[in-house]
């Protein structure tokens, strides 16, 4: 019993974070799945299962507080829901721990690019509402998909910083659109798994319990995705996928740092992570203020002309 309500509080801090980032529920819930001794495979099952009922609930919520783009969802989740398929009969007989390195750097880079960018411009308008072209969507719904099923997670660390970085769409609307479709590729996934694994390799308990946990935390991640400033939402994505993948590359076989220098670099990270949210936090309280006073002035102008 312990271990499952441990289980459920993990399913809950996971989906807190996934539905307010766009990302990491299936690293962190895989990460507790793999420490306790489960194969990666039927870590990765469970816990796809899992995100069959926590995705459906974060995908309803964000519809509820307009955090969705149906024509992104359906035009990324399919592939991805083809991609996720591959990546788990693949899984059930394939190791993919020599790319694990490879996709880490490749997320390190948009991580960086994503931290710097929100940072320090905030969320330009120039392309906001234009739409994103189904040969940049479908491909990367496919690719996503299969990373999402052969790690145990993710399609929000592929995905997220992938439409973000257009910069087409709003970073609440990127997180719930991506959140959204997600259970297309977790349904996918779980079918997936289920053919290449049979069902004796899922743990029902495990599922059930990061289920739970996952259902209670979705409704308030959605609202606070919806209440969090843009500029300030884009900072703490790139710094939790900086953060994720530094770790993933100094653990690799291509580097195996020592816990010494581990300790050092998430030390550097976390003073770095830490000042670009404050300067966001500083930068959007200014720029809140430039645009009252914009108001006023406009409010004040206004009355001026009636009274003439």
């Amino acid at each position: 019993m312990p271990a499952l309500v441990l289980l459920a509080l993990v399913g809950f801090g996971a989906q807190l974070v996934d539905g307010s980032l766009g990302m990491a529920y299936g690293v962190t819930s895989t990460t507790l799945l793999l420490a306790i001794g489960t194969n990666p495979a039927a870590a990765s099952a469970t816990v796809h299962l899992a995100e069959i009922g926590t995705t459906l609930a974060s995908g309803a919520s964000h519809w509820r507080f307009g955090n969705v783009d149906w024509k992104v969802v359906a035009r990324v989740g399919i592939p991805g829901a083809i991609g996720a398929f591959l990546g788990a009969t693949f899984l059930s007989w394939l190791s993919t721990e020599a790319a694990a390195p490879i996709m880490a750097l490749v997320l390190l880079t948009l991580g960086t690019y994503i931290l710097i960018r929100f940072t320090f411009r905030g969320v330009s308008t120039r392309h906001l509402g234009k739409p994103l072209r189904r040969r940049f969507l479908g491909p990367l719904g496919l690719f996503a998909g299969f990373v999402d099923a052969t790690g145990g997670g993710g399609w929000g660390p592929v995905g997220t910083p992938a439409l973000l970085a257009s910069g087409r769409m709003e970073p609440r609307k990127v997180i719930g659109s991506i959140d959204t479709s997600e259970f297309l590729v977790a349904v996918a996934a779980s079918v997936g798994f289920f053919f290449g694994l049979g069902g004796g390799a899922i743990v029902p308990s495990m599922a059930l319990a990061i289920l739970i946990g996952g259902l209670i935390a979705a409704p308030i991640a959605a609202w606070l995705v919806r209440h969090v400033p843009p500029r300030l939402l884009g900072s703490a994505v790139g710094g939790l996928i900086v953060f994720t993948n530094v770790r993933t590359l100094l653990r690799s076989d291509w580097i195996d740092a020592s816990a010494g220098v581990l300790q050092i670099a998430y030390a550097v990270i976390a003073v770095i992570w830490v000042a670009a949210i404050a300067y966001s936090v500083r930068a959007y309280r200014a720029e809140t203020r430039e645009q009252a006073l914009e108001q006023e002035r406009a409010e004040e102008f206004e009355s001026a002309n009636e009274r003439a």
